[in-house]
């Protein structure tokens, strides 16, 4: 058995037994490269139909704090998909928290190095989206190559309403809300300062992997403020200028 499978079967078995592990590279050091390689074979055992894809370090601060030079990706399947204003069950994650996102539907495949104009001229539509994120290490205690290979602690995503890509987005202002109060206030430009550079900078990650970003793809742009806890009867909802709401009850 390779070193990655096995690596990705550490991971997988934690997800199912929902207990948490130590960062696998605690054991052994690896690439953010490597990284991408457990995250496919990660995705080959969970065997989810893949919908679309979401963003993670798309805030320059933030890159700039990790000394990396590019944002991170991971894979949307079909079985994180939680209805709008559904129920969710928190049962089988270890520590869930939950994040305000913008997600872009695209109507034509993107590759190579496109133009912000080219990537939003292939999108559909417009939303307001959660990510419940769920890092399966211990004490959050883990390197950016953890976190790729633990598919960017993608759990489960929210999409509000659907709209025509008929106004910017480059500076929405976004409010997330935990049972009616206001905890954190954030804006689209957080998202390297348009969410369209975000979805850019996804189709070059891809394009170095030799792979392009189908049409009709879910993309999660990245969270526009820091995660917050979710609590089983919290009711969460992110509000969105020009874009309404998305929102979830954790049960």
């Amino acid at each position: 058995m390779s070193s990655k499978l096995a690596k990705a079967e550490t991971l997988y078995r934690a997800i199912q037994s929902r207990k948490a592990i130590p960062r696998l590279t605690a054991e052994e050091d690896f690439s953010i490269a490597v990284g991408y390689e457990i995250q496919e074979e990660l995705l080959k055992l969970q065997a989810g139909q893949v919908v679309g894809l979401k963003m993670g370090m798309t805030s320059k601060a933030k890159m700039l704090q990790m000394k990396i030079d590019a944002p991170i990706f991971g894979v949307l399947t079909k079985e994180m998909l939680i209805a709008n204003r559904a129920q969710y069950s928190l049962s089988q994650l270890i520590h869930p928290r939950i994040e305000p996102e913008i997600a872009f539907l695209t109507k034509r495949e993107l590759s190579g190095n496109p133009s912000g104009e080219e990537a939003l001229a292939a999108c559909e539509s417009v939303a307001a989206a959660l990510e419940v994120i769920d890092s399966r290490y211990e004490d959050f205690s883990f390197t950016l190559a953890d976190v790729v290979a633990d598919n960017c602690s993608a759990a489960g995503f929210v999409i509000g309403a659907w709209h025509p890509i008929s106004v910017p987005v480059d500076n929405l202002g976004m409010v997330l809300k935990v049972n009616g109060s206001p905890v954190q206030f954030g804006s689209s430009a957080a998202l390297l300062g348009d969410p369209v550079l975000s979805l850019v900078e996804l189709v070059k990650l891809l394009a170095k992997q030799g792979k392009s970003l189908p049409a009709g793809s879910i993309v999660l742009a990245g969270a526009a403020t820091a995660a917050v806890p979710l609590n089983i009867g919290d009711h969460v909802a992110v509000e969105v200028e020009k874009l309404g709401t998305a929102e979830i009850y954790a049960c």
